[in-house]
């Protein structure tokens, strides 16, 4: 069967090769596409086509919404749980003797009545990140290789591994594997779900509204578990709330299933070969949005476990107060991605402007934190922190897969494995080292420090000024030089290629961005060509 169709017309129905067309020609035009085996060349297209990019973007964001419930459910269960473990007379389960009530919300990082199980809550809950910080480079290049649907597949197997292996836990040892199976599965669901977004969303403003979707659902999900597992554990048990998120999981995966049923040849034949993570590791811009990301970071992953006490030294905070100190901030978040990707739409040269103005929102809220006396006043900084944090998300997540576009080869899986490790590098540090700051410097040292690293960070996204001017970099041309041709994207890229190589300059020259000028020359004969490509 054979289709003229327009690219404009084929992005909601058949992603995949209008992002392949899309990214060889350079802008939009009629193809002329053999449709000689429906299943194969389109990747998972087995659900109704207009709406299959947008089920997509749901499975993606209940993925991340899953992975963040799970890392904070068992904020209100786990020291009891430990105590009950060791017979220190905590319970396990809703028939709580009368002088052992548990509180419904309680701190998101519970102080251990010894220091002995102080230290194991930390390092149980940095476990997760300590091992998602290892697997983040293999699973980017694996993503890289194999495409975004199967790795997201086996992240949300994993995941509901570790979410049962939570529900029948009855050692501190199987706690641990519990959580460090965590992040080996947020390590490909995570990474390959962002990837696969910005895969489907290939044009803005619509890649930052998708992302900033997938983000509040992130938000979503780390603010609303603690009030979730401490209903759940009160009232029905410890295994409730685990086996609840292992069904959403279960059913998540089937879902993906229908819309992409990974493991089709169509679905890595038409992608590129990927960037070696190590090489836009090593990218001067990449690197200047991932320390962008981690600094931002530190503010929330420090203060989790620590706040908690000092809000009830310094103001005798009450334990509902202490339990619902971050339920507040989940608005301001949601409200600064809002704001985030209308501004970005309407002005989407000045992404580094926006990120920069939450770091410095960050810095400033950080820095008023231990100065707040009563629990009404302290919300205000920590809603402000959240709202910079989405700035900056928000802002630099899309910044990323440009770069990607613009200066490298447009797959995403190694580009967001370290935007993850960024991440978890704040992540891991915080139960362990944000105590310690604590005890040896003070409370206000340590936020006065977070706050001033943030203010400094800002200027340093003056880098990124010039970006949205950038011209596409000669690599996928490189790539295909030194491999050939491995599917519908790269045979597009090889015909053009030797029917415009006379009119050519040599790629040795390069403009001041590090890009070859004779793609300058190829825009050019291609925006002046109207004829069509006809492949089989």
């Amino acid at each position: 069967m054979r289709a003229a169709c327009n690219t404009t017309a084929l992005e909601d129905y058949f992603p995949g090769v209008c992002l392949s067309v899309r990214n060889t020609l350079g802008r939009r035009k009629t193809v002329i596409v053999l449709l000689s085996d429906f299943q194969l060349s389109f990747r998972g297209l087995t659900a109704p086509m207009r709406w299959g990019r947008r089920l997509l973007l749901m499975v993606v964001c209940v993925a991340l919404l899953l992975d963040n419930m799970l890392y904070m459910v068992i904020v209100p269960i786990i020291p009891d749980y430990i105590a009950a473990m060791r017979g220190g007379g905590g319970t396990a389960g809703p028939s709580a003797p009368a002088g052992g009530q548990r509180d419904l919300l309680p701190a998101r990082y519970p102080p251990a009545t010894g220091s002995n199980e102080d230290v194991q809550i930390g390092v149980l809950f940095a476990s997760k990140a300590m091992l998602q910080l290892l697997v983040n480079p293999l699973s980017g290049t694996l993503i890289d290789r194999v495409g975004y649907e199967a790795p997201l597949l086996a992240g949300l197997a994993v995941l509901f591994l570790s979410t049962a292996t939570f529900a029948f836990a009855e050692n501190y040892a199987t706690l641990f594997a519990a959580r460090s199976l965590q992040g080996l599965g947020s390590a490909f669901a995570d990474t390959a779900g962002i990837a696969l977004i910005a895969d489907r969303y290939a044009e803005e403003p619509a890649r930052s509204r998708a992302l900033g979707t997938a983000l509040a659902c992130i938000s979503f999900g780390s603010l609303a578990a603690p009030p979730f597992g401490g209903v759940l554990y009160e009232f029905a048990g410890k295994r409730v709330p685990f086996l609840v998120l292992a069904c959403v999981c279960l059913l998540d995966g089937l879902m993906l299933l229908v819309l992409a049923p990974p493991g089709g040849t169509g679905a890595r034949a038409n992608m590129p070969v990927g960037t070696p993570i190590h090489r836009l590791m090593i990218d001067p811009y990449i690197a200047v949005v991932a320390g962008a990301l981690a600094t931002c970071n530190i503010p929330l992953a420090f203060l989790e476990p620590t706040i908690a006490n000092w809000m009830k030294d310094s103001m005798g905070a009450s334990e509902w107060e202490v339990g619902l100190t971050w339920l507040p901030a989940f608005f301001p978040h949601v409200l600064g991605v809002y704001v985030t990707v209308q501004l970005a739409a309407a002005y989407p040269h000045l992404q580094w402007f926006y990120g920069a103005l939450g770091m410095a929102i960050i810095g400033a809220s950080s820095c008023l934190v231990p100065a707040c006396r009563n629990f009404g006043q302290v919300i205000i900084p920590l809603c402000g922190i959240c709202f910079g944090i989405a700035l900056v998300d928000t802002a630099l997540l899309p910044t990323l897969a440009f770069l990607v576009d613009v200066r490298h080869v447009s797959v995403y899986g190694s580009v967001y494995a370290i935007a993850d490790i960024s991440y978890c590098v704040a992540y891991a540090l915080g139960p362990i080292v944000a105590g310690q700051i604590v005890h040896t410097m003070g409370f206000a040292q340590l936020n006065l420090g977070m706050g001033l690293a943030n203010v400094l960070y800002a200027p340093v996204l003056l880098f990124l000024k010039n970006v949205c001017q950038m011209k596409p970099s000669h690599s996928e041309r490189n790539i295909l030089l030194e491999e050939g041709p491995k599917g519908l994207y790269d045979t597009i890229k090889m015909e053009e290629r030797k029917g415009m190589g006379k009119s050519l300059q040599p790629a040795g020259e390069m403009d001041e961005n590090g890009m070859g000028s004779y793609h300058r020359d190829l825009k050019g004969v291609s925006e002046e060509d109207s004829s069509d490509y006809e492949y089989s």
